[in-house]
């Protein structure tokens, strides 16, 4: 697959333990992604933050927040990801979506 060039970047904002019918949701979103053959996902999971409840979220030394910050980042041509978008918001009752313009140097 060869998406050098012009790409664009999806990221998604939700919750760690966020479920749909009791599925972890970042799990379900990389599933889909891939099922949609999207050149790449990745999960990276925040350490704090905070999103439209304003409640801080965080990993702190003597306790582990059960709902820490997660984003999926996923990257492929433009129409590829804009047809995935209305699958995965199914998937998220609150969070963020994004979608940016990106120049791809290198996949291999």
């Amino acid at each position: 697959m060869k998406i050098e060039g012009e790409a664009y970047l999806l990221r998604i904002f939700i919750g760690e333990s966020d479920r749909i019918d009791g599925k972890l949701v970042y799990k379900k979103i990389v599933e889909t992604l891939k099922e949609n053959d999207i050149a790449g996902a990745t999960v990276l999971r925040g350490i704090m933050g905070y999103g439209a409840s304003s409640r801080i979220h965080s990993a702190g030394l003597l306790t582990l927040s059960a709902d820490l910050p997660v984003v999926i980042e996923a990257v492929d041509r433009k129409e590829k990801i804009e047809k995935v978008i209305p699958e995965i918001e199914g998937f998220i009752t609150k969070g963020l979506i994004t979608l940016e313009k990106v120049r791809v140097i290198k996949y291999v």
